[in-house]
């Protein structure tokens, strides 16, 4: 007696053509996650930009005020004055300095917040319109596999 063996490759085929894979809903989500980075680098490269030429003001305007404390004094007081200047110059300066990057700060964190946001309900729609297609497939391949088995 010999058993016939199945031939399981026909049955895996079919199994596969039963679940049919949509490369146009993983092309759409590609297309949103790249859009999503190329948005998000735009923002950090904003940021950095503008964090960059803040620090370079910062610097240029520290060193003119050094610059102007480091000159040649006629009398002894006068150097403490101008020690003074400085420091209360400096002080002002670095709250108006940090207040500027902790404004670039808050706009980098709106951006993204917006950007998430916005990504989330296009990756939430695309998903939704993938699931119902892929149910449709699903359930159109149970009724062909019911009705080839009566």
């Amino acid at each position: 007696m010999t058993a016939k063996t199945q031939d399981f490759s026909a049955v895996f085929k079919d199994m596969m053509g039963a679940f049919p894979v949509d490369t146009k809903a993983m092309e759409e989500t590609f297309k949103t996650q790249t859009t999503l980075a190329e948005k998000m680098s735009a923002v950090a490269i904003d940021a950095a930009g503008k964090s960059s030429e803040l620090s370079a003001k910062w610097t240029q305007d520290t060193l003119s005020k050094i610059e102007a404390m480091s000159k040649a004094k006629a009398e002894p007081a006068d150097y403490a004055k101008a020690m003074t200047d400085f420091a209360s110059a400096s002080a002002e300066a670095a709250a108006e300095h940090m207040s500027a990057f902790a404004e670039i700060a808050k706009k980098v964190q709106t951006q993204t917040m917006e950007l998430v946001l916005s990504a989330g309900k296009d990756m939430s729609e695309d998903m939704t319109a993938a699931a119902k297609k892929a149910t449709g497939e699903m359930t159109a391949a149970a009724k062909k596999a019911s009705a080839a088995a009566k």
